[in-house]
């Protein structure tokens, strides 16, 4: 085991610098695939003690590579078990016009992801809602209200095949 106090001159020198080593992919590794994996547990995985995984996980947290803790929620089982893409163009293309649209449509309990996309579209929503007349409720009385909207095309999920949230490091 590597403790806290006697860290290598490399490794010392990766946590100055805001680099991440093959100690550091290992906790973001384990901890991708359960946030609630006590230090000890990791520690055992990567080869410290549990002082210096905690402190390597708050340098983590601190420089922003871990973003949050959340709990995966099955979306089938809280009722939002219809999942579109909609893809939302904005007319005419301002500065102004996207940010008025971003600042409305984050705020849609409905519209779980809002990505800025190059091409024909806008801006690509993730949306879970209970069933197609909650999704058109939506479109027709939120979405298509929402400033500047022009023109929206939906995909709708018929099955999921892979769903990760674990970046491979």
């Amino acid at each position: 085991m590597v403790d806290a106090d006697v860290l290598p001159f490399s490794e010392i020198l990766n946590m100055i610098n805001n680099e991440l080593d093959k100690i550091d992919h290992g906790i973001l590794n384990l901890l991708q695939k359960d946030a609630q994996l006590p230090h000890k547990a990791i520690a055992r995985e990567v080869g410290m003690s549990p002082n210096s995984v905690n402190v390597r996980i708050k340098r983590l947290v601190a420089e922003g590579y871990i973003k949050k803790y959340v709990a995966l929620v099955n979306h089938k089982k809280i009722g939002r078990s219809l999942i579109a893409y909609t893809q939302v163009q904005v007319k005419p293309h301002t500065e102004e016009n996207l940010s008025t649209f971003l600042a409305e449509v984050v705020k849609l309990n409905e519209v779980m992801e809002c990505s800025h996309l190059t091409g024909k579209f806008d801006f690509l929503l993730k949306i879970a809602v209970a069933d197609m007349d909650e999704y058109n409720h939506l479109l027709r009385h939120k979405l298509a209200k929402l400033p500047k909207v022009d023109n929206m095309e939906s995909l709708f999920v018929m099955s999921q095949e892979k769903c990760e949230t674990a970046y491979v490091l």
